[in-house]
């Protein structure tokens, strides 16, 4: 199977999507987006690693048939977000109940994709009375998880990033300053190598051209102010999260493609013998961007007790 090139044209980012910016207590930008149905229940989407607030998404039409506000922001570095340097995985939930009290919800869920896998937990431990569900697609467990073999089954080229965030910071700069400035000027550079690590299952995902298109736009928006926020994901991952799993009270969902190359599956399973009241579900045959398909299931789980919600975004 050949990677297809996605058509030239316009964007098919979510023409019904609501933009607006919040300032965090210290004066920082945070630049969130929401679609879907604005009654409906609200879910906060942590995007992956690098992502943006324009990450692959069901349509507003999805959304609206399940129930669903779908609530996604730039992480401090990327987009337009303000970059918070030193920033630990655990920040993550200041930033999501500042966006939570702008938008008036003072109850929602989360949901994290891959890299914002940690940061979705991060919400659940530390806002427990406005978190009521969390789910995780395709997430890491910390880099000093006990009993796990940390990059046993990943790409070789996810091994080389991930070690070189832990020893040598300055090579990890330069090398995604480098993959950044390419990203931002071409994202179809980016997905073809990508696409060189790729299972065939999740070749088959990416080579249809709607998601496809989603997956441009969100790196190319991640990416145009530089790679500060990718670096910042890869350092926070490396050190203490800065929260206790045990502290995690609601319920939780991970979902992981079985044959999951980039984040494999063992870190879910590693997370559920931690994590209280966690449930697993394995997908066979699917690997790491069959979470992409398995979104709109897992929002109908994330959507099962429904929460009211506030402003209209």
């Amino acid at each position: 199977m050949k990677l297809r090139p996605a058509p030239k044209g316009n964007s098919v980012t979510d023409v019904d999507m609501d933009n607006r910016e919040v300032i965090t207590a210290d004066g920082r930008k945070l630049f969130v987006a929401a679609s879907g149905a604005p009654g409906g229940t609200p879910v906060v989407l942590l995007h992956g690693t690098p992502g943006s607030r324009f990450g692959p998404r069901p349509r507003s039409s999805v959304l609206y048939r399940l129930g669903v506000r779908l609530i996604s922001y730039d992480r401090p570095g990327y987009g337009d977000s303000t970059r918070h340097r030193g920033r630990r995985v655990a920040d993550a939930a200041a930033d999501v109940e500042t966006i939570a009290d702008a938008l008036g919800l003072d109850r929602f869920t989360v949901v994290g994709r891959s890299g914002g896998g940690p940061h979705a937990l991060a919400c659940a431990a530390l806002l427990p009375e406005r978190v009521t569900r969390t789910a995780v697609l395709v997430g890491l467990a910390p880099r000093d998880a006990e009993g796990l073999d940390w990059y046993d089954g990943m790409t070789e080229a996810n091994v080389d990033e991930h070690t070189a965030a832990d020893a040598d910071q300055a090579a990890l700069t330069e090398r995604l300053d480098e993959l950044a400035r390419r990203t931002a000027d071409d994202p179809e550079s980016f997905m073809d190598l990508l696409w060189e690590q790729m299972t065939e299952a999740d070749r088959r995902v990416v080579n249809g051209l709607p998601i496809r298109r989603q997956f441009l736009d969100t790196y190319r928006e991640a990416l145009r102010r530089g790679p500060y926020g990718w670096i910042d994901d890869d350092l926070a991952f490396q050190n203490n999260w800065g929260f206790a799993f045990e502290d995690i009270t609601g319920p939780v969902l991970l979902w992981h493609g079985a044959d999951d190359n980039f984040s494999p599956v063992n870190h879910s399973r590693w997370l559920a013998g931690r994590i209280p009241h966690a449930e697993v579900r394995v997908q066979l045959e699917t690997a790491h961007f069959g979470a992409v398909e398995a979104l709109p299931e897992v929002l109908v789980w994330l959507a099962a007790d429904p929460v009211p919600t506030g402003d209209a975004l």
